[in-house]
């Protein structure tokens, strides 16, 4: 049986049928995009295809070092409730084989019941179905910026994540001689993204040490996030199979660009399946729809900024010059700006989102994305003057200001009322929370460059 063709729990017994498989592998994303999951006997997933199963639902409470959320405000799970299992369904048509683990079978899953206002795959769910009700279908695709180092979980601590080595040496952007000195890694990149369904269209280095751009082929929308998700993940798992690491934090090194994780998007009618976004007949091709929709991200992008920017580190990126945008400006193919007009043609019209860096949860972000766009096509929203040339250099509005740390835009995430209508009130409370609770954990450890700079002098 073909893996593309499972699309129903009766498919996907089948096929743990025909490979003879006595145990599947499943998985699901926390709030930070980590995946988390077991291997798990063929009898207790076949009875989870009819009736579900249970998670503990902790890993919606604790964060990326498995740390309990203890901040006020978090009100999903906690000691207070004990911790109990929250219901999970396997999602059939997210079969995959692992191919280094054999005839291995791998399924996505997601929360159910009381836990899906707080799962991210179910928030991104909601938007689409946000979408539909417009009669829309969205598509988009992920590209990621990723680090790859000559070094082991062990050496990495073992050093204190100190002069680590980058796999090749010096800026060397779209290297030919890069990708053909390790051809063999590339190849195994690029065949593995095959054999796993997030199939990438390019691959080549990008500017720094040891640093590659991958762009994932587009697609529905909520498939687009399974396939960055499972990227993202797979990758390190490849790249620590061979002995060596991928990092996706979004900036690692003062002396270097920080790490992006672009979206584009595009919108299509629900009935016929022509492009929305597509209008010859004005300046850049841009419809109606298409700029509401970048209306709509633009206005909200500096409320929902904690859904592109999760981490402490995230923010670290956010510097004039370096790649990432600072203000929530959009531009017609301006590299510059946090929305990347893309015209052409029909098919090829749509917009970049430049904002999200590598290590944001991609259905969060994309929820964001996504969302933020559709409320602009509900409202009617216009928005404020393209930017041409550099947008580091000009000034803006400050409604287009964005945060520059994790706390104010938890902050302003909170403050929303237009993301509790997008999202739902029990997810941007929670979600705003374990944000706030990044910052202050980030609040408890004193950096080198504050002992570098004050423990003698002042």
């Amino acid at each position: 049986m073909d893996l593309n063709t499972v699309k129903t729990a009766e498919d996907a017994k089948r096929i743990v049928q025909e490979r003879g498989l006595g145990h599947v592998k499943v998985g699901l994303f926390d709030m930070d995009g980590v995946m988390r999951g077991k291997y798990m006997s063929r009898e207790k997933f076949f009875s989870s295809l009819d009736k579900g199963f249970a998670f503990c639902d902790v890993v919606l409470g604790w964060d990326l070092n498995d740390q309990l959320y203890e901040s006020p405000g978090v009100e999903f799970t906690g000691w207070h409730t004990g911790y109990p299992d929250a219901p999970v369904r396997v999602i059939p048509e997210s079969c995959r084989s692992i191919p280094f683990e054999g005839d291995m079978l791998l399924f996505l899953c997601e929360f159910a019941g009381a836990a899906e206002a707080v799962c991210p795959r179910n928030v991104l769910s909601r938007v689409l179905a946000r979408a539909a009700d417009l009669n829309l279908d969205a598509y988009a695709a992920f590209e990621y910026e990723f680090f790859l180092f000559n070094e082991t979980p062990d050496s990495v601590r073992a050093k204190g994540y100190r002069d680590l080595q980058p796999l090749t040496p010096g800026f060397f952007g779209y290297s030919v001689l890069r990708n053909s000195t390790h051809a063999e890694l590339y190849h195994e990149l690029l065949d593995l993204a095959d054999k796993m369904n997030f199939p990438l269209e390019g691959l080549h280095t990008e500017t720094g040490p040891g640093v590659l751009e991958a762009a994932i082929a587009v697609d529905s929308a909520q498939a687009a996030a399974d396939k960055a998700a499972l990227f993202k993940t797979f990758t390190k798992v490849w790249a620590q199979r061979r002995g060596i690491m991928a990092t996706f934090m979004a900036k690692w090194s003062n002396d270097y660009p920080g790490q992006s994780g672009h979206i584009h998007i595009s919108l299509r009618n629900q009935n016929d399946g022509v492009p929305v976004f597509h209008d010859p007949s004005q300046p850049m091709n841009m419809s109606k729809l298409q700029r509401h929709f970048i209306a709509g991200q633009q206005r909200l992008m500096p409320q929902l900024l904690a859904m592109y920017s999760q981490t402490v580190n995230a923010f670290s990126r956010m510097v004039p010059g370096f790649w990432a945008p600072t203000e929530a400006t959009w531009g017609c193919e301006n590299r510059t700006t946090a929305l990347r007009l893309i015209p052409g043609s029909a098919t090829s019209q749509r917009v970049e989102f430049r904002l999200g860096s590598a290590d944001a949860n991609p259905y969060i972000a994309l929820a964001a994305a996504l969302g933020s766009g559709i409320y602009g096509i509900e409202q009617e929203l216009e928005p404020l003057p393209m930017v041409t040339g550099n947008a580091y250099e000009q000034r803006h509005p400050a409604e287009l200001a964005l945060a520059n740390n994790i706390m104010d835009a938890a902050a302003a995430l909170r403050a929303s009322s237009s993301a509790v209508d997008l999202f739902g009130r029990e997810f941007v409370e929670h979600y705003a929370t374990t944000r706030e609770w990044e910052g202050m954990e980030y609040r408890k450890h004193i950096s080198d460059w504050e002992k570098q700079r004050y423990f003698e002098i002042i």
